[in-house]
Protein backbone atom coordinates (compact mmCIF):
# COMPACT_ATOMS: atom_id res chain seq x y z
CA UNK A 1 0.00 0.00 0.00
CA UNK A 2 1.08 3.15 -1.07
CA UNK A 3 1.00 5.89 1.44
CA UNK A 4 -0.25 9.27 0.72
CA UNK A 5 2.39 11.98 0.99
CA UNK A 6 1.98 13.95 4.43
CA UNK A 7 0.88 17.77 3.38
CA UNK A 8 3.33 20.28 3.29
CA UNK A 9 4.00 22.41 6.55
CA UNK A 10 4.20 26.10 4.75
CA UNK A 11 3.75 27.30 1.08
CA UNK A 12 6.69 29.23 -1.21
CA UNK A 13 5.23 32.17 -3.60
CA UNK A 14 7.36 33.95 -5.70
CA UNK A 15 7.13 36.75 -8.56
CA UNK A 16 9.36 36.28 -11.29
CA UNK A 17 9.97 39.27 -12.99
CA UNK A 18 13.32 40.92 -11.25
CA UNK A 19 12.58 38.60 -8.64
CA UNK A 20 13.36 35.12 -10.18
CA UNK A 21 14.57 36.42 -13.57
CA UNK A 22 16.57 39.68 -14.52
CA UNK A 23 14.23 40.91 -17.06
CA UNK A 24 10.88 41.37 -17.72
CA UNK A 25 9.38 37.88 -19.16
CA UNK A 26 6.61 39.45 -21.28
CA UNK A 27 8.47 41.87 -23.05
CA UNK A 28 11.62 39.94 -23.43
CA UNK A 29 9.24 37.60 -24.99
CA UNK A 30 7.48 39.75 -27.08
CA UNK A 31 10.51 41.12 -28.66
CA UNK A 32 11.88 37.50 -29.46
CA UNK A 33 8.61 35.98 -30.63
CA UNK A 34 7.31 38.29 -33.03
CA UNK A 35 11.26 39.29 -34.61
CA UNK A 36 12.49 36.08 -35.01
CA UNK A 37 9.32 34.47 -36.58
CA UNK A 38 8.19 37.46 -38.47
CA UNK A 39 11.40 39.74 -39.25
CA UNK A 40 10.96 43.38 -39.83
CA UNK A 41 7.30 43.14 -39.35
CA UNK A 42 7.24 41.38 -36.04
CA UNK A 43 9.43 43.86 -34.89
CA UNK A 44 7.24 46.77 -36.22
CA UNK A 45 4.51 44.90 -34.12
CA UNK A 46 6.33 44.13 -31.03
CA UNK A 47 7.54 48.10 -30.95
CA UNK A 48 3.77 49.48 -31.49
CA UNK A 49 2.51 47.20 -28.38
CA UNK A 50 5.21 48.27 -26.65
CA UNK A 51 4.91 52.13 -27.38
CA UNK A 52 0.77 51.44 -27.24
CA UNK A 53 1.05 50.19 -23.38
CA UNK A 54 3.78 53.32 -22.47
CA UNK A 55 1.30 55.75 -23.63
CA UNK A 56 -1.30 53.74 -21.54
CA UNK A 57 0.38 54.03 -18.20
CA UNK A 58 1.81 57.07 -18.87
CA UNK A 59 -1.64 58.18 -19.12
CA UNK A 60 -2.60 57.03 -15.76
CA UNK A 61 -4.41 53.72 -16.76
CA UNK A 62 -4.57 50.91 -14.25
CA UNK A 63 -1.78 48.87 -14.65
CA UNK A 64 -4.32 45.72 -15.25
CA UNK A 65 -6.04 47.30 -17.82
CA UNK A 66 -2.19 47.53 -19.19
CA UNK A 67 -2.09 44.18 -18.75
CA UNK A 68 -4.86 42.53 -20.74
CA UNK A 69 -4.29 45.41 -23.74
CA UNK A 70 -0.77 43.48 -23.38
CA UNK A 71 -2.52 40.14 -24.33
CA UNK A 72 -4.63 41.49 -27.20
CA UNK A 73 -1.13 41.31 -29.13
CA UNK A 74 -1.38 37.82 -29.43
CA UNK A 75 -4.44 37.34 -30.83
CA UNK A 76 -4.57 35.23 -33.68
CA UNK A 77 -1.50 33.32 -32.56
CA UNK A 78 -1.30 29.27 -32.47
CA UNK A 79 -1.62 28.34 -28.67
CA UNK A 80 0.77 25.55 -29.15
CA UNK A 81 3.72 27.40 -31.12
CA UNK A 82 4.03 30.00 -29.32
CA UNK A 83 4.74 27.45 -26.39
CA UNK A 84 7.24 25.93 -28.43
CA UNK A 85 9.26 29.28 -28.76
CA UNK A 86 8.47 29.88 -25.37
CA UNK A 87 10.57 27.23 -24.51
CA UNK A 88 13.55 28.66 -27.48
CA UNK A 89 12.96 31.80 -26.13
CA UNK A 90 14.00 30.41 -22.04
CA UNK A 91 16.96 28.42 -23.76
CA UNK A 92 19.02 31.34 -25.06
CA UNK A 93 18.09 33.47 -22.59
CA UNK A 94 19.38 30.85 -19.68
CA UNK A 95 22.71 30.25 -21.34
CA UNK A 96 23.07 33.65 -20.13
CA UNK A 97 24.67 34.04 -16.79
CA UNK A 98 22.89 37.01 -15.56
CA UNK A 99 19.53 35.40 -16.81
CA UNK A 100 18.90 34.21 -13.14
CA UNK A 101 18.70 36.41 -9.69
CA UNK A 102 20.96 33.71 -8.29
CA UNK A 103 20.52 34.96 -4.43
CA UNK A 104 16.52 33.91 -5.51
CA UNK A 105 17.18 30.78 -7.07
CA UNK A 106 19.14 29.78 -4.19
CA UNK A 107 16.53 30.79 -1.98
CA UNK A 108 13.92 28.49 -3.95
CA UNK A 109 16.49 25.55 -4.12
CA UNK A 110 16.72 25.61 -0.09
CA UNK A 111 12.72 25.73 -0.09
CA UNK A 112 12.55 22.63 -2.39
CA UNK A 113 15.04 20.67 -0.07
CA UNK A 114 12.63 20.72 3.07
CA UNK A 115 9.67 19.69 0.97
CA UNK A 116 7.95 23.37 0.79
CA UNK A 117 5.89 23.43 -2.51
CA UNK A 118 7.39 26.74 -5.01
CA UNK A 119 4.81 28.60 -6.78
CA UNK A 120 5.80 31.15 -9.65
CA UNK A 121 2.98 33.91 -9.22
CA UNK A 122 3.22 36.16 -12.12
CA UNK A 123 1.18 38.80 -14.64
CA UNK A 124 2.78 36.65 -17.25
CA UNK A 125 1.68 33.52 -19.46
CA UNK A 126 2.49 29.47 -19.15
CA UNK A 127 4.24 29.61 -22.54
CA UNK A 128 7.30 31.99 -20.80
CA UNK A 129 6.52 30.73 -17.15
CA UNK A 130 6.26 27.14 -17.65
CA UNK A 131 10.02 26.72 -18.44
CA UNK A 132 11.40 28.80 -15.74
CA UNK A 133 8.88 26.44 -13.36
CA UNK A 134 10.56 23.41 -14.06
CA UNK A 135 14.31 25.05 -13.57
CA UNK A 136 13.47 26.03 -10.16
CA UNK A 137 10.88 22.81 -9.71
CA UNK A 138 8.24 25.08 -8.64
CA UNK A 139 4.95 22.91 -8.05
CA UNK A 140 2.84 25.34 -10.16
CA UNK A 141 1.87 28.56 -12.05
CA UNK A 142 -0.42 30.80 -10.71
CA UNK A 143 -0.49 33.18 -13.62
CA UNK A 144 -2.25 34.88 -15.87
CA UNK A 145 -3.96 32.45 -18.60
CA UNK A 146 -5.08 33.09 -22.14
CA UNK A 147 -8.81 32.31 -24.25
CA UNK A 148 -7.83 29.83 -26.84
CA UNK A 149 -10.59 28.74 -29.52
CA UNK A 150 -9.53 26.68 -31.97
CA UNK A 151 -6.66 26.16 -31.19
CA UNK A 152 -5.51 30.06 -31.13
CA UNK A 153 -5.24 32.77 -28.59
CA UNK A 154 -8.65 34.99 -28.68
CA UNK A 155 -6.38 38.30 -27.40
CA UNK A 156 -8.78 37.97 -23.91
CA UNK A 157 -7.82 36.20 -20.69
CA UNK A 158 -9.48 34.28 -18.25
CA UNK A 159 -10.65 36.10 -15.08
CA UNK A 160 -8.55 38.53 -13.61
CA UNK A 161 -5.04 39.29 -14.16
CA UNK A 162 -2.24 37.97 -11.98
CA UNK A 163 -0.62 41.41 -10.63
CA UNK A 164 -1.56 43.78 -7.85
CA UNK A 165 -5.27 42.90 -5.99
CA UNK A 166 -4.89 39.88 -8.42
CA UNK A 167 -1.95 38.52 -6.66
CA UNK A 168 -3.70 39.02 -3.85
CA UNK A 169 -7.09 37.11 -4.58
CA UNK A 170 -4.50 34.19 -6.10
CA UNK A 171 -2.87 33.62 -3.51
CA UNK A 172 -5.67 33.67 -0.94
CA UNK A 173 -7.61 31.08 -3.09
CA UNK A 174 -4.08 29.08 -3.07
CA UNK A 175 -3.90 28.91 0.44
CA UNK A 176 -7.50 27.85 0.62
CA UNK A 177 -7.20 24.62 -0.99
CA UNK A 178 -4.56 24.02 2.02
CA UNK A 179 -6.03 24.21 4.67
CA UNK A 180 -3.51 22.73 7.36
CA UNK A 181 -1.17 25.51 6.31
CA UNK A 182 -0.48 28.37 8.40
CA UNK A 183 0.02 31.51 6.17
CA UNK A 184 1.81 32.66 8.78
CA UNK A 185 4.46 29.89 8.49
CA UNK A 186 4.53 30.96 4.21
CA UNK A 187 6.88 32.61 2.43
CA UNK A 188 7.09 34.93 -0.14
CA UNK A 189 9.49 36.53 -2.56
CA UNK A 190 9.18 39.93 -4.76
CA UNK A 191 11.22 42.93 -5.62
CA UNK A 192 8.05 45.80 -6.48
CA UNK A 193 5.40 47.62 -4.65
CA UNK A 194 2.96 45.46 -6.87
CA UNK A 195 3.99 42.84 -5.02
CA UNK A 196 2.98 43.85 -1.45
CA UNK A 197 -0.61 42.25 -2.03
CA UNK A 198 0.86 39.07 -2.14
CA UNK A 199 3.46 39.45 0.65
CA UNK A 200 0.65 40.55 2.94
CA UNK A 201 -0.71 36.90 2.78
CA UNK A 202 2.13 35.63 4.33
CA UNK A 203 4.10 35.54 7.54
CA UNK A 204 7.45 35.59 5.88
CA UNK A 205 7.96 38.41 3.30
CA UNK A 206 11.69 38.53 1.24
CA UNK A 207 11.93 42.04 -0.61
CA UNK A 208 14.11 41.17 -3.48
CA UNK A 209 16.30 44.13 -4.04
CA UNK A 210 15.93 47.62 -2.53
CA UNK A 211 12.60 49.11 -3.56
CA UNK A 212 12.00 51.58 -0.98
CA UNK A 213 8.53 51.90 -1.33
CA UNK A 214 7.64 48.08 -0.54
CA UNK A 215 10.12 48.22 2.01
CA UNK A 216 8.46 51.29 3.48
CA UNK A 217 4.97 49.76 3.22
CA UNK A 218 6.60 46.08 4.40
CA UNK A 219 8.11 46.66 7.67
CA UNK A 220 9.93 43.71 9.06
CA UNK A 221 10.23 42.24 5.91
CA UNK A 222 13.78 40.49 5.31
CA UNK A 223 15.37 42.00 2.42
CA UNK A 224 17.56 39.72 0.00
CA UNK A 225 20.38 41.71 -2.42
CA UNK A 226 19.71 40.86 -5.86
Amino acid sequence: MVRAAPPPRRLVFSDVDETLIRQKSMFGFLDYYFARRDGPAGERHATAVRRDLEDLVGAGAPRELANRRYYRAWAGQHSDEVHRWGRRWYAEQAASPDFFVTATVAALTRHRARGEPILLVSGSFPAVLAPLAEAVGASGLVCTRQEVSGGRFTGEILGDPVIGEGKRAAVRDVLARYPSVDPRECFGYGDHVSDLPMLEQVGNPVVVGGDPELLRRLTGARTMRR
